[in-house]
């Protein structure tokens, strides 16, 4: 028999943290360029600056980006300095094969563990200053919360003169699970947002999680399919698909009551491989240590690499073939 799914509250999910890490304000606490398969239907260069800030306020269930976080707003021109600290050290010109020629870095990702558009986080007073490091590149994405999509975005997007995006985590569609991830989110919420921000001729990713706590293995390939489906069918134009990792605490509660187990390998591959045969939109899988999805070391290192080539190409790939089955 399936358990019962529970219910926890905001001071359930606090409760069973951690320490947080030891981050500055003034930097960001990562930053990397990697290649993407892009809008414009190529692969090119993106730089993802991780931003140190404010917490964001929605403690959702499975999150563990709280960790590199502040307890406070950080000081007005910190996020300014921090994306000039990145740019800084960052190559602006990157080769997409090795030994291949240079390619420049068109793309700018700012991810801050939240929302970019929560004023205790990224503070409106620095929006100018933080255009202005963005002059450089034709693209600009930011992740947000839909309930905090509103004037503010269009005032942004119109300030900024560039290509924008904004990430929304849509998680599930699971009529019983979505609501139990403390995301303080209706599907209907994700939906309007997605509309108002087309209307203002701003793009949209979507957050997917492959097996969140109280799904089956099938169950979680099947959710995801289908919420990547709803995602596209309402507009969105890229659908990220991010395998649920424990770490947060909370998940380990979950996983010792049999309530949550992180996805295989063979569902990210199904996901992905399905996922891209719909033809509706961009689709890319997290393939952020992946490695702790596979129990095969054989066949592994070969199986993630086959993903990554999907990512990149936007198109399936003959699976890999192993003594493991």
């Amino acid at each position: 028999m399936t358990p019962a799914r529970p219910t926890f509250s905001t001071d359930d999910i606090l409760a069973a943290r951690g320490p947080r890490n030891e981050v500055d304000p003034w930097r960001p606490y990562a930053f990397l360029v990697e290649p993407e398969h892009s809008a414009r239907g190529r692969v090119e260069q993106v730089a993802t600056v991780f931003l140190t800030n404010r917490e964001c306020p929605f403690h959702c269930l499975m999150c563990d980006l709280w960790q590199n976080t502040t307890e406070s707003t950080v000081p007005v021109g910190a996020i300014p300095a921090q994306i000039e600290y990145a740019l800084a050290r960052l190559p602006m010109g990157v080769p997409l094969a090795e030994g291949g020629t240079p390619a420049p870095v068109t793309h700018i990702k700012l991810y801050n563990s939240g929302n970019f558009f929560d004023a205790r986080a990224i503070r409106p007073e620095d929006h100018a200053d933080i255009i202005a490091r963005l002059r450089p590149f034709e693209t600009v994405i930011v992740e947000n919360h839909p309930r905090l999509c509103g004037p503010q975005c269009v005032e942004f997007c119109d300030r900024l003169e560039r290509d924008f995006e904004i990430a929304l985590g849509l998680e599930t569609v699971h009529p019983e699970v979505l609501p139990r991830l403390n995301k303080q989110m209706t599907l209907a919420d994700f939906d309007r947002a997605v509309e108002d921000l087309h209307a203002a001729g701003i793009r949209t990713r979507a957050f997917i999680l492959l097996r969140p706590p109280f799904l089956s293995e099938a169950e979680g390939v099947d959710w995801a399919l289908r919420s990547i489906e709803h995602a596209f069918s309402v507009g969105v134009n890229c659908c990220s698909v991010v395998p649920t990792r424990g770490g947060n605490g909370i998940m380990e509660h979950l996983s010792a009551a049999g309530q949550y187990a992180p996805p295989a390998l063979a569902s990210l591959e199904t996901v992905l491989s399905a996922g891209l045969a719909l033809g509706r939109g961009r689709v890319l899988m997290d393939l952020w240590d992946a490695e702790r999805f596979a129990t095969c070391p054989d066949c592994a290192p070969e199986r993630i690499a086959r993903l990554r080539r999907m990512n990149l190409a936007q198109r399936d790939e003959p699976t890999v073939q192993c003594h493991c089955g």
